[in-house]
């Protein structure tokens, strides 16, 4: 089904389930209780700024005003571990390091070692060794081994289905829609035409029910927000997280406030006991060649509290979730004569979620003397991403290493699944 009429067929759902369907649950038996979501922060993520090593010797004279005060200054960086440390924007998930719940990987990249945003997120997406012409997306593959059979097991809460989410086994989307203001009777009308296409029909179908449980879905987080708008009430229920949801609250602004009722709608609707279990996430605004350090505060803090919306949207299912937020490629080492970076190599990978292993930092670093500089100018990559997803794959969803050599990233054998990523399934 190409583009436009994907969404004239939202267009058409979210009129016919106002009008003719009742609210109900997605799936009448998911086949894995446990969830995944991916995060792709698209434009390159510089690493070094997100999560900087505030030990290495050599990070100053590199990155110069790019760098916030040292931990312990007022508005500096947030200590981990002694060696390194996240951007004050990022302070809020300082409190799911202290639980478990947040494990940074450093110095991470997929297999791509050029610059281009549009090739970068395509081999990304696909999880092949190189731009081969793959247009099949590794996470859509997952969910082949998983025996998913409803569309609406896999979910791309966006606009339209990413590569990644895209190929053989079938998906859906869904965003917060308006009613088109179609007449009465059209959506019944729309339907019967469809009747002789079981293609056209199943797809029609699905996009219904996905779209009234959205709506469902989409009240219940704005009463939730109307109920919790006092001063008094943080977004977070629990002491010490309180107060990093409502420090990163205030750091992203007003202008974050969709975003995040869509995040937790997501996290809605991950947590029905009958609804989606694999989920895709994308962020926008990466690319930072200019002005980086009001954009990253702004934006870091804007991701910390999309995290932390959807974990309310989870509710107990956070135990169950695994979140991984990647991205295309990181930034240069060094800043450019613009107040920003340019496009680099390495940069970092976020897992977060009640069933990850975390509380600790995971990076085979390399240094940032000129000499183990990737080219001179990058982070060099000493971890690759397919080896990190694997093994939250392996662990989290109990799927056999030998397939995900085979089928979801097609030559990666020497990319070995991490282990102790997240708590067995």
């Amino acid at each position: 089904m190409d583009l436009t009429r994907r969404h004239l067929l939202g267009g058409f759902a979210a009129t016919a389930a106002a009008t003719v369907l009742p609210a109900r649950l997605l799936l009448a038996k998911a086949p894995i209780e446990r969830r995944f979501v991916l995060i792709i922060l698209r434009g390159a993520l510089d690493g070094l700024a997100a999560m900087p090593p505030y030990a290495d010797p050599d990070l100053r004279a590199l990155r110069g005003a790019l760098l916030p005060p040292d931990p312990g200054g007022d508005g500096g960086m947030v200590d981990l571990d002694g060696r390194f440390a996240l951007h004050p924007g990022l302070a809020p998930l300082k409190y799911w390091y202290a639980e478990g719940g947040f494990l940074p990987l450093h110095a991470v990249a997929s297999p791509y070692r050029d610059r281009s945003h549009f090739d970068g997120q395509d081999l990304l997406e696909t999880g092949a060794a190189r731009l081969d012409g793959t247009r099949d997306g590794w996470l859509n593959r997952t969910l082949g081994l998983i025996g998913a059979t409803d569309r609406r097991f896999g979910i791309a809460f966006a606009e339209e289905i990413p590569l990644v989410l895209r190929g053989a086994t079938p998906v859906t989307s869904w965003l917060p829609d308006k009613p088109a203001g179609l007449p009465p009777g059209f959506p019944d009308l729309v339907a019967r035409l469809y009747d002789r296409d079981p293609a056209l029909h199943a797809a029609y179908a699905a996009g219904l029910d996905t779209t009234a449980f959205g709506r469902q879905i989409q009240g219940m987080v704005q009463a939730d927000t109307a109920m919790t708008a006092g001063p008094a009430q943080g977004a977070m229920a629990q002491g010490a997280m309180a107060q990093g949801a409502m420090a990163g609250g205030a750091m992203a602004g007003a202008a974050a406030g969709a975003d995040l009722q869509l995040a937790e709608a997501a996290g809605r609707f991950l947590a029905d006991p009958g609804g989606s279990r694999i989920a895709v996430m994308e962020l926008y605004g990466w690319d930072t060649h200019v002005q980086q350090v009001k954009r990253l505060d702004r934006l870091l803090a804007g991701y910390a509290a999309t995290l932390q919306a959807l974990r309310r949207g989870l509710g107990d299912a956070w135990k169950q979730t695994a979140i991984l937020t990647v991205t295309e490629f990181g930034r240069t080492a060094a800043a450019n004569g613009s107040g920003g970076t340019d496009h680099g190599t390495g940069s970092v990978a976020f897992l977060a979620g009640g069933a990850v292993h975390g509380g600790r930092v995971l990076a085979d670093w390399p240094g940032l003397a000129q000499d183990k500089l990737y080219q001179g100018r990058d982070l060099a990559p000493t971890t690759d991403l397919r080896a990190v997803v694997k093994g939250v794959f392996r662990d989290h969803l109990g799927l056999p290493e030998d397939a995900l050599d085979r089928i979801v990233f097609p030559g990666s054998a020497d990319a070995a699944p991490m282990r102790e990523l997240v708590r067995r399934a």
